[in-house]
């Protein structure tokens, strides 16, 4: 049986993106944004992609138990639309 999303984890994940857009940092979240929008994704779609590269970073580094890599992130920000996990694919 498939279980929905847990809604208080979707939250805190479009609150991160949130923070990095109003905080502007880092810049790339709000070039990212921009940049998705401008190839016709909706602005709930673009953020929904952006949280799915916040979430990807943080099961990497819970998995790696390493710092959050800023480098990795940006890299799968200017991935976008294509996701972390078909990136990997790729490797």
């Amino acid at each position: 049986m498939d279980e929905a999303p847990n809604p208080h984890l979707r939250e805190a994940i479009l609150e991160v993106v949130s923070n990095q857009l109003r905080d502007g940092n880092p810049p790339e979240t709000r070039a990212t944004l921009e940049r998705l929008m401008a190839e016709g994704h909706s602005r709930d779609e673009a953020i929904r992609q952006i949280g799915c590269v916040v979430s990807c970073e943080i099961f990497e580094v819970l998995k790696s138990k390493r710092p959050f890599d800023e480098a990795r992130f940006v890299a799968a920000l200017h991935a976008l639309p294509r996701m972390p996990w078909e990136i990997e694919g790729d490797a």
